[in-house]
């Protein structure tokens, strides 16, 4: 008997440029960000060892249990685990940083007798898992400790309705072709506000940008950090430039 699709909201997270850190390091951020991941689910009322698991190796996918609200893996769930990561990169050395891309989406899938996620919206996630803009704008924030990538649909149920802790102005659509698939989905940098693209910026599913997106921090004092997209960082504090 084929298994009933069920409606579930789906996770997925994978560590920037775990490849060439060597097998000890490896091991060491794998274990970082789980931890990570499992007290942001704790955070945000997900009971993590009901979630099913899937290990991408550098990195995790995650099915919520029935019925969790989807803004909740936004928030708190995607800002508690960025200011855990950003916590550790503070103290830790280049092979030990933990920087991640993310995905959300969600859909009907199956459920397998043995406890594993099956179905085409787990391709789509699986897809935004590798886009470019996510990988782009780690590149360009480097003192961002994770970015967001979420699908069109998970952004209509949630996003746009403005619910507590999500600002919609703080998400950029974006399109993007990976493989055999092309999409639009929306971007987010927590703690970042991800400004359109200018003249040099990424054609939409296209190659990379020497700059034109800027990202706007505020910074913990009264400066607010403005980052171009080559790399400059410009500080105005206070009224003065």
């Amino acid at each position: 008997m084929e298994e009933e699709p069920e409606y579930r909201a789906l996770f997925a997270a994978d560590i920037e440029g775990s490849a060439g850190r060597g097998d000890v390091a490896l091991r060491q951020i794998r274990e970082v960000l789980r931890a990570a991941l499992r007290e942001s689910f704790g955070r945000s009322g997900i009971e993590w060892e009901e979630c099913l698991r899937d290990d991408l190796g550098d990195g995790v996918r995650v099915t919520a249990p029935t019925g969790v609200r989807k803004a909740r893996l936004i928030h708190p769930l995607v800002h508690e685990l960025a200011v855990r990561l950003r916590a550790h990169n503070e103290l830790a050395g280049p092979l030990a940083r933990v920087r991640v891309r993310v995905a959300l989406h969600a859909g009907d899938v199956r459920i397998t007798p043995d406890g594993r996620a099956v179905g085409r919206p787990l391709e789509v996630l699986a897809r935004m898992l590798d886009a470019s803009p996510a990988r782009d704008a780690l590149a360009r924030t480097p003192g961002a400790a994770v970015a967001l990538l979420v699908s069109r649909h998970f952004h209509e149920e949630t996003v746009c309705h403005g619910s507590p802790g999500i600002d919609p102005a703080a998400f950029r659509e974006v399109t993007f072709t990976e493989k055999e698939y092309t999409a639009s989905a929306w971007l987010h940098v927590p703690e970042y506000k991800v400004l359109a693209p200018g003249p040099a910026g990424r054609a939409p599913g296209g190659g990379g940008a020497s700059g034109g997106v800027r990202m706007i921090s505020r910074a913990s004092g009264n400066g607010t950090v403005y980052a171009l997209g080559n790399g400059t960082q410009n500080i105005h504090i206070n009224g003065k430039a």
